[in-house]
C-alpha cells in the first residue's frame, strides 16, 4: 500500500485497509480490489470494461486534487498514478502495466518527471527484447495472408485488450476475423469509445456471421486449446487450421502453434530503463510477481531500485 497526503492507497490489489483503490486498467490480474471496494479510482473506459466483464455496476469515487491519472498505452483507459505529496513536496507516480511503443487501440504514455517511479515487472530480465512494432505487425499480415489463401487461421489472444490491438492490425490488411462471444463484448465497448474496429460476430449478425465462415476465414478466439480446437473446425469445415499466438512471451517460451508472434502491449526490460531515464526518478521501486529479481537486475546495471516490499516497510 502506499501512504501519501494521509491517504492509504491500494495498488492494483485487494487491501482492506486502504482508503482509496486504484485500478490501472481492466484486466482480471488487477481488479481484486472492486469486489468489495467502496472508494475505487479508475479512468471511464476501465469502469466500462470492468461492468462488461463482470455485468454489474461499480462503486467509484471522484479523483483527490493531489492525484492524477497519466494513460499508460497498455490499452484502453489504462492510467498510470501519480501523486505529489503536500508534506514531502515529493511526487510518486505508479506505472502499472504500461508499454512505450504506440498501439493502435490505446492513447500514448505519458511520462512526467517523479522522485519515486513504481514500475511494473512483468518483464523483468533482460533476455527478453521485443521486435520493433511494426515490424511484429507486418509479420502478422503477411503470414496471416498467405495462409488465408490455404484455409482457415485461427488466433489465440487475450480476450481484452490483445485481442481488439489484432482486430485494428488485421483490418489495416483488409481483414476482417470472426471473434468469439467475450472478444465480441469486450470489443464493443471500443467501438464506443471512438476505437475503430471491424469484426464478424456471431451474436451481432449471425446470418453474415454463417456466411463469412462458409469460406476461408480468420478467427480470434480466447481458448488456449488450439490445437484440439483447430481440429474440430478442421473436420466442421474440411480445411485446414493454421494456428498462432501474439503475445510478448514469445520472445520466451514455446507454444504448440504453428506460429508465434512477439505482439506485446508491455514494456521490455530495455523499455523499462528508458522510462526511468525519461521520469528522472531518484528511487526506483519495482511492483509486481517479479519484482525481487527486477530490482536486482536493474540495481546491478547501477539505478537505485528496490521491490514494493522493501519500499512498504518504510513506510
Amino acid at each position: 500500500m502506499l501512504t501519501a497526503n494521509n491517504m492509504r492507497i491500494s495498488l492494483d490489489r485487494r487491501e482492506p485497509s486502504a482508503d482509496l483503490d486504484f485500478v490501472s486498467h481492466a484486466h482480471t490480474d488487477h481488479i481484486a480490489a472492486v469486489k468489495s471496494s467502496k472508494s475505487v479510482i479508475a479512468s471511464v473506459q476501465t469502469v466500462q470494461l470492468i461492468e462488461e466483464l463482470l455485468e454489474r455496476k461499480l462503486k467509484t469515487r471522484e479523483i483527490p486534487q493531489s492525484v492524477r491519472m497519466l494513460s499508460a498505452g497498455h490499452m484502453l483507459g489504462s492510467k498510470q498514478l501519480c501523486i505529489d505529496d503536500s508534506e514531502t513536496g515529493k511526487r510518486t507516480v505508479y506505472t502499472g502495466d504500461f508499454q512505450l511503443a504506440p498501439s493502435r487501440t490505446a492513447d500514448k504514455i505519458e511520462i512526467v518527471d517523479t522522485d519515486t517511479l513504481i514500475v511494473d515487472s512483468t518483464y523483468c530480465e533482460k533476455r527478453i527484447k521485443f521486435d520493433a512494432k511494426e515490424d511484429v505487425e507486418w509479420a502478422i499480415q503477411k503470414w496471416t495472408r498467405d495462409r488465408m489463401e490455404k484455409g482457415i487461421v485461427l488466433f489465440s489472444l487475450y480476450a481484452m485488450g490483445k485481442a481488439q490491438e489484432m482486430i485494428a492490425i488485421l483490418n489495416d490488411a483488409g481483414i476482417t476475423p470472426v471473434v468469439s462471444k467475450k472478444i465480441s463484448k469486450i470489443s464493443g465497448v471500443y467501438v464506443k469509445n471512438g476505437v475503430k474496429l471491424n469484426y464478424h460476430s456471431r451474436q451481432d449478425d449471425p446470418d453474415e456471421c454463417d456466411s463469412v465462415l462458409k469460406g476461408n476465414f480468420v478467427g480470434l478466439t480466447e481458448r488456449r486449446d488450439l490445437a484440439d480446437y483447430g481440429s474440430e473446425l478442421s473436420a466442421k469445415y474440411g480445411k485446414r487450421v493454421f494456428t498462432g499466438v501474439a503475445t510478448g512471451w514469445s520472445q520466451a517460451f514455446r507454444f504448440d502453434t504453428d506460429v508465434q508472434f512477439g505482439l506485446s502491449d508491455h514494456a521490455d526490460f530495455s523499455q523499462c530503463a528508458e522510462y526511468i531515464e525519461s521520469s528522472h526518478a531518484k528511487e526506483v521501486v519495482t511492483y509486481g510477481s517479479n519484482a525481487q529479481e527486477f530490482a536486482a537486475n536493474l540495481s546491478a546495471d547501477g539505478y537505485n531500485a528496490r521491490a514494493f516490499g522493501d519500499m512498504q516497510s518504510r513506510l
